[in-house]
């Protein structure tokens, strides 16, 4: 039977969705069968061979070319596919990889809804790349229905959704979107780009999504050494388009790196429960400080969108932002003066990395976008890793005594 979060970790999962069933089972065990090897191998080999013998002229035995396919990265994509409770996956060399394959499902002239505030490479490459092949995006806010539904236009043939987003943690109604678009055009396409919470806090597709997203280079993998894209769906016809995209276009992920994310996977239960304790932790010591403005963590009630949160997930990640009280040297001292986090992109490894949005992992969006979405100079975006809690805090603390000394 699937037991409840409350019951595994107390009230800090209290009020969200029960724990999807045997996740921690699965995620060490699909896909993994040591029957498939002649070895009977426990952990899958890594299988770096580029190409495969055939029992003769195109009689072969599941394998022809390691970017058609390959028995490592089966192996990741059957686990991951059974974690987003989903039929199919597959796997790209980077998330960006992932979002330029679905993309290129897209002809001339398509359009594309966008989420307005997301991961500064996704808006990057739809505003400067794909506008460059004919292809129409609209950004708009999709924690309001009707705005979704004003930007939806005949020509429509994709929803990118991203929740919570990056880096303001805006968090978006699945399910309510997913039927207003389908309701729409049920041949418009709903992506959630699902990489802030990993599997084990959310499952898009049975929300109702028709493809679930993530840079696995982030919580997926967890350990800050692997660049790579997972798709999962359940639709055949979206799987057999991809699978052919995957192998046309080329962004495929190494053998090695399949290795360390399917590994990566095996503790993914253990790591999203200690990221959530840790950044509750965090979150809820920068809320009551007088030297920080606002927090935003969607763990908090006093997050706009808490009750989403609750209904549609099992948990939250390690993502925190907030803003500083000040100007941006303020927020520079603060960030020079951590010494156990790191200053550094990215995100969702066991470490605890900070960053400066405006001038690091959103300086590609436009100023003027930037303002109008609240991404200022005094915004500040925190990974909390695995570290103990005490010392979490007193990072902070002291960045933060750095940033307001106090006056004598």
């Amino acid at each position: 039977m699937a037991q409840s979060n409350k019951q595994e970790t107390g009230d800090l999962f209290a009020g969200f969705r029960t724990a999807f069933k045997s996740f921690a089972t699965d995620a060490i065990h699909i896909g993994q069968e040591p029957e498939q090897w002649s070895s009977m191998a426990v952990v899958p080999p890594i299988s770096l061979s580029t190409t495969f013998k055939q029992h003769s002229p195109g009689n072969h035995a599941g394998f022809e070319y390691s970017r058609s396919g390959n028995p490592t990265r089966n192996c990741l994509e059957k686990a991951v596919a059974a974690l987003d409770g989903a039929k199919h996956c597959l796997a790209f060399a980077s998330g960006l990889a992932a979002t330029v394959t679905i993309t290129h499902m897209l002809k001339k002239g398509d359009g594309i809804v966008c989420m307005d505030d997301v991961y500064g490479g996704t808006n990057r490459y739809f505003q400067k790349v794909a506008a460059e092949f004919g292809l129409e995006t609209t950004f708009a806010d999709c924690t309001k229905p009707e705005v979704l539904k004003a930007a939806l236009k005949p020509n429509t043939k994709l929803v990118w959704l991203e929740t919570p987003t990056n880096p303001m943690m805006k968090v978006v109604d699945i399910k309510a979107c997913s039927d207003l678009v389908h309701e729409h055009s049920k041949d418009i396409v709903v992506v959630v780009d699902n990489t802030f919470m990993s599997a084990y806090f959310q499952r898009p597709l049975a929300l109702g999504a028709d493809m679930c997203m993530y840079s696995a280079t982030k919580y997926m993998n967890g350990h800050s050494d692997v660049v790579m894209g997972l798709v999962s769906v359940n639709r055949d016809d979206l799987n057999e388009r991809l699978r052919f995209l995957q192998n046309a276009i080329g962004g495929v992920p190494s053998p090695f790196d399949c290795y360390l994310c399917n590994r990566g996977l095996k503790t993914l239960h253990l790591r999203m429960k200690q990221h959530f304790k840790n950044a509750m932790a965090a979150a809820k010591f920068l809320e009551a400080d007088p030297r920080v403005e606002r927090v935003i963590f969607p763990g908090l009630s006093s997050h706009p969108h808490y009750e989403v949160m609750k209904k549609q997930c099992t948990g939250c990640p390690g993502m925190i932002t907030f803003y500083i009280k000040g100007k941006l040297e303020h927020a520079t001292t603060f960030l020079s003066n951590l010494k156990m986090f790191a200053v550094a992109e990215s995100l969702g490894g066991y470490e605890s990395l900070a960053e400066h949005p405006a001038i690091m992992t959103h300086a590609s969006v436009p100023e003027n976008e930037r303002a109008v979405l609240g991404i200022s100079d005094t915004l500040i975006r925190l990974s909390v890793g695995l570290e103990d809690m005490a010392d979490i805090i007193e990072d902070l603390d002291q960045a933060l005594n750095a940033a307001h000394p106090k006056k004598n």
